[in-house]
């Protein structure tokens, strides 16, 4: 089914422009007329560079990474109009979701969404929804790939909302598609089913002949597999028809095949035999290679039945063979030999023209002799004395260089000293974090979500057992970096000794003892110190849940909504009206989800417009992925945080803390 299923990635690089599409000569013939008449300054040039990219079947990362360089040269080129730099920069953040792509399908699963995020900024921005909504099913298919099924279908389904919005039928029928493949992928088969079908009515509306063909050919594989056999043939023999009219042959390559897969099946050697061969006939007269490999294969098998053992090994070798083929490092080879001799003959043309202007030039100079000789005397004392004056220039310079150099020098070695010596802070400050498998052991189903601003974080989380009760905690300590992870650390020490020295498992009074605790440790200096901790501090004994904190709230949803329990309005530290903190308790029901959380991640800056994240929407975004699981929340709420972030500096450390019960 991995070869059959249409998986519709679209890469859409929102260009205005109609192209056709070109194979073998005809393309770089093609490619040489149209891309003359262009300067790279100019948009017409990268837009034609960005369809050549589209429409050619063997892309490389090289072609999309130069794709973007002109696309970056043109918006920073002075002369372009603040319109031309906009169309530059939309192509730009397309070369990069291509890039994505292929990064992707290299398995650099972190790389390419990087290059996502980076194309999704720029789509948002100019608002452009259509290539957006490309975007968010390319994200969908990176995670496709990972087998991350859950994380994918929330992507399709965003771009299946944008979709609907902007009525992009093409786009719809796509992510019908791609929302069966993952039913499918799950044998969810009537499910897979269901979008199948809706994708081919969209395509038959659209009287998208190709994709009909195609998504046919998906569904007849689906009633395979239901076991209606009938049904099964018919559909792909709907397809082949289709693929026959058009005379798309690589439609026809691939239904013949799936067709012989049935008449082996059925033990029709003879007739699966005679579609094996045509497939691959029609594969090796277009140069098909994947399609040459699915033929051959069918022929192995069919020879191997028939004990034709010589004619199933050359079927064998020549599958083989196939998956080991350069023939799309040729075709790019080709590719970039012709634009060279384009490039050449494009400069041969130029240096014409010059030598052509010198000679004119030459010319003229021989009549004004004497006019030239003494203005060319003039001119080289001119520049006798200015040359006089430079390389005095230059002697002062590099003697100034020097010194900067220099001091550079000293500075990288500080520089270097102190990053060491907070790396290795970091390794400290993580030895007193839980690991990941005490955290599991004790919360089952959770996730911790840390994401210090710098090296090492004024935030950390905190988790401890006294008898049946688990105790576990959010914390958000003054400042951030060097002085806030000092601070942690006191208050870490405080949270310890108030369980394991003093025995206590009310939460409340565990933030009572940390305080005094740290409020005598910062005693202790002769200066007035006042830096703190916020916190939200819980303890679950069965289906009990006891909360207390400071500052920092309680989130429990339930059925839809969520309670919130607010915090004592003092901190862990000196307060001139401090009074013992509130420990509130709670009966959790089956399916509660517990969040705890510091500030960081509701006051950060970032949007289109640069604003904070704000509660609401930090409530809204808990509320619409009840329905995933823990780990799945937490790479959502990463995500999310991210592209909200875009390319504005993280403000604060991040500590968000969630469980289910």
């Amino acid at each position: 089914m991995k070869n059959i299923l249409l998986t519709f990635l679209l890469l859409g690089s929102a260009l205005q422009i109609n192209a056709q599409s070109y194979a073998g000569n005809n393309f770089l013939d093609s490619l040489e007329k149209e891309m003359s008449k262009y300067s790279p300054k100019d948009t017409n040039y990268v837009k034609l560079l960005a369809v050549i990219g589209e429409q050619t079947p063997i892309l490389t990362l090289q072609f999309w990474d130069s794709c973007a360089i002109i696309a970056q040269n043109g918006m920073q080129e002075a002369s372009n109009s603040k319109k031309e730099k906009e169309v530059f920069e939309i192509i730009y953040g397309s070369c990069r979701g291509n890039c994505a792509y292929l990064v992707g399908a290299q398995g650099k699963t972190m790389e390419a969404l990087n290059y996502h995020n980076e194309n999704i900024q720029i789509q948002k921005r100019y608002g452009n929804k259509k290539a957006l909504s490309n975007a968010y099913n390319n994200v969908g298919y990176v995670y496709s790939n990972q087998k991350n099924d859950s994380v994918a279908l929330f992507y399709y389904e965003k771009a299946l909302l944008l979709r609907e919005e902007i009525k992009d039928t093409v786009g719809l029928a796509g992510s019908y598609n791609n929302i069966g493949a993952i039913y499918y992928n799950n044998k969810e088969n009537k499910k897979a089913l269901k979008y199948f079908h809706m994708g081919a009515k969209m395509f038959e509306s659209l009287n998208n002949k190709v994709g009909l063909a195609t998504t046919w050919g998906n569904i007849g594989m689906i009633h395979n597999l239901l076991g209606d056999k009938e049904l099964a043939m018919d559909y792909n023999l709907k397809s082949l028809e289709i693929n026959e009219k058009l005379g798309h042959k690589a439609g026809i390559a691939d239904k013949l095949v799936d067709l012989g897969g049935f008449d082996f099946k059925a033990n029709r050697l003879k007739q699966a035999r005679a579609k094996g061969e045509r497939a691959l006939a029609i594969a090796q007269e277009m140069g098909y290679v994947k399609k040459i490999g699915r033929a051959a294969s069918l022929l192995y098998k069919v020879s191997k039945k028939e004990k034709k053992w010589e004619e199933a090994l050359t079927m064998r070798n020549l599958q083989t063979t196939m998956q080991d083929s350069l023939s799309s490092k040729q075709l790019v080879k080709s590719l970039a030999k012709q634009q060279a001799k384009f490039e050449y003959e494009k400069q041969k043309a130029l240096d014409d023209a010059e030598h052509l202007k010198l000679l004119v030039l030459e010319e003229e100079k021989q009549k004004k002799q004497s006019v030239v000789i003494i203005s060319a005397a003039i001119v080289l004392g001119l520049v006798v004395l200015f040359l006089l004056f430079v390389f005095n220039r230059l002697r002062v310079i590099k003697r100034q260089k020097g010194i900067i150099e220099n001091s550079n020098l000293i500075l990288e070695e500080k520089n270097k000293e102190i990053t060491d010596s907070i790396i290795y802070a970091k390794r400290i400050q993580n030895a007193i974090l839980p690991t990941e498998k005490l955290l599991k052991k004790h919360l089952k189903e959770s996730f911790v979500l840390y994401k210090p601003k710098d090296i090492v974080a004024g935030d950390f989380y905190w988790l401890e057992t006294n008898e049946n009760k688990v105790l576990f905690a959010a914390a958000d300590c003054t400042g951030h970096g060097v002085p806030g992870a000092m601070v942690s650390v006191v208050c870490n020490n405080g949270l310890n000794r108030s369980v394991r020295e003093h025995g206590l498992t009310d939460p409340g009074k565990i933030l009572d003892k940390t305080r005094e605790i740290v409020v005598k440790e910062f005693g202790k200096s002769e200066e007035d110190v006042k830096d703190g901790m916020d916190i939200a501090l819980c303890s679950i004994e069965s289906m009990k849940l006891q909360y207390a904190g400071a500052h920092n709230p309680l989130w429990i949803i339930r059925n839809g909504e969520v309670l919130e329990t607010k915090a004592n309005k003092q901190p862990i530290g000196q307060f001139d009206y401090s009074e013992p903190y509130t420990t509130h308790s709670f009966d959790l029901e089956q399916g509660d989800s517990v969040y705890l959380f510091s500030d960081g991640y509701i006051d950060q800056f970032g949007g289109e417009k640069g604003k904070k994240f704000k509660t609401k929407a930090f409530k809204e975004l808990l509320l619409s992925i009840q329905d995933k699981s823990m780990e799945v929340q937490n790479q959502i709420i990463d995500d999310t945080f991210e592209t909200w972030k875009g390319a504005l500096e993280q403000i604060d450390d991040v500590c968000v803390i969630g469980v289910r019960v």
